[in-house]
């Protein structure tokens, strides 16, 4: 049979379209998935950790200045040594010290038997005086009295004339007046004379006490003492060098605390009160010191324009040497039941939006926007456009479009 031109053409394009056709359908069917690795969405308590770095220091310390500058005769400790509150650690010379505070002993002494004499002795040399001469006008009152009162009965009797009585009445008021000047004079050395001896006496001992008080405490000043229990981590000088007053002669540091302070941004800090729980790593070690927040500076740092925050732990074992770089974790915020997901599965957009790839039912990857909250460690908070129990992806989502197929190849949904 011989077919025409047209025939053949015609023939021609329904072949190619049946194999199109026939190709197209075998791509869909044969799409390749993404393999990737999913977790599940869930609700856990999630906590806002803020970290800082910081420098340790002892939770005491006491750099012992002694008072008096002296040669050191000796020393009791060595750097290193435990020592406790009142220990003696050093002592310097004073022998000088000790006799000056002896001079002064015995002159307290003296002062005290001369208040004792004083309190117990008669009136002074004044106020006997007063008294004999106050004897000696009452006596020459009541002799004119008895001339006066003999001339009176003469007078009356008429062998007596007036003159004389009048005379004798004149001489009698000039011995009472100068009784009662003679009395007034003793009365007033009595209650004033012994009173301001007393006084006097009382003064002189208060004197010497406080004298000798003050020799005794400089003679003390040559022992130095430690006024805390912890351990000696300085002693600049040897026996025999000169201790100067008011420069460092040992330090003595409490250890059995540590006090971590670092410097964080003002609006971190905001977050945080004192009290809060807290953690002390120490670099190139995995276990955490366990704390808590002991200060925060209710100001600013001038320089850094940041608050200092400390951070204050138990060190029994005193593995944390002061002036040890650490970093320290404080818990701001606990938010409880909270949606959390691995910070591997967010997606940050090149205009700074957030967003997961959910895997659905249908095997496929689906872009999702979220709004994320805290983030601590590997987790992250999703506060709003995921549910609990979505499987989000968490390996294998880069680069990847929205709807494609994919497969999972470990899952770690719960």
């Amino acid at each position: 049979m011989i077919h025409s031109p047209a025939r053949h053409l015609s023939i021609a394009l329904s072949t190619a379209l049946l194999l199109l056709t026939g190709c197209g359908e075998k791509s869909a069917r044969t799409e390749t998935a993404v393999p990737v690795q999913v977790a599940a969405v869930k609700q856990a308590a999630i906590q806002r950790v803020v970290t800082a770095e910081a420098i340790l220091f002892p939770v005491q310390q006491s750099a012992i200045a002694p008072k008096i500058s002296a040669p050191v005769r000796t020393f009791l400790v060595k750097r290193g040594s435990r020592v406790h509150a009142g220990e003696l650690l050093a002592v310097l010379e004073h022998r000088d010290l000790e006799a000056a505070a002896q001079e002064s002993k015995g002159a307290y002494d003296q002062a005290q038997a001369a208040f004792a004499t004083t309190t117990a002795a008669s009136l002074p040399e004044e106020l006997r005086k007063a008294e004999l001469d106050r004897n000696a006008a009452r006596q020459t009152l009541d002799a004119q009295e008895k001339v006066y009162q003999s001339r009176q009965d003469l007078f009356q009797q008429g062998a007596l004339p007036r003159k004389e009585l009048d005379q004798a009445l004149v001489e009698v008021t000039q011995a009472r007046n100068q009784y009662e000047i003679a009395q007034k004079h003793f009365d007033a050395l009595l209650a004033v004379g012994k009173q301001q001896t007393l006084k006097s006496a009382a003064g002189q001992l208060e004197s010497a006490k406080g004298k000798f008080r003050g020799a005794e405490a400089e003679l003390s000043y040559s022992e130095i003492r430690s006024p805390l229990d912890g351990v000696v981590s300085d002693r600049p000088l040897y026996p025999g060098e000169m201790a100067t007053a008011g420069t460092p002669l040992l330090t003595v540091m409490d250890i059995s605390q540590v006090i971590a302070r670092g410097h964080i941004p003002q609006p971190e800090a905001e977050r945080l009160k004192v009290g809060d729980a807290a953690a002390i790593t120490i670099p190139g070690e995995d276990t955490a010191v366990e704390g808590h927040i002991s200060v925060i500076s209710p100001a600013l740092d001038p320089n850094s324009t940041t608050v200092e925050v400390w951070v204050q732990a138990v060190n029994p074992q005193q593995r944390l040497k002061p002036g040890t770089s650490v970093q320290v974790s404080m818990a701001a915020e606990t938010v409880p039941g909270a949606l959390v997901v691995p910070v591997a599965s967010l997606l940050t957009a090149s205009d700074g939006s957030t967003s997961v790839m959910v895997a659905g039912t249908d095997h496929r990857a689906h872009a999702r926007s979220v709004h994320v909250g805290i983030r601590s460690g590997e987790q992250v908070q999703i506060v709003s456009g995921v549910a609990a129990g979505e499987i989000v992806v968490t390996a294998g989502s880069y680069g990847l479009p929205d709807n494609a197929r994919i497969q999972v190849e470990e899952s770690h949904a719960k």
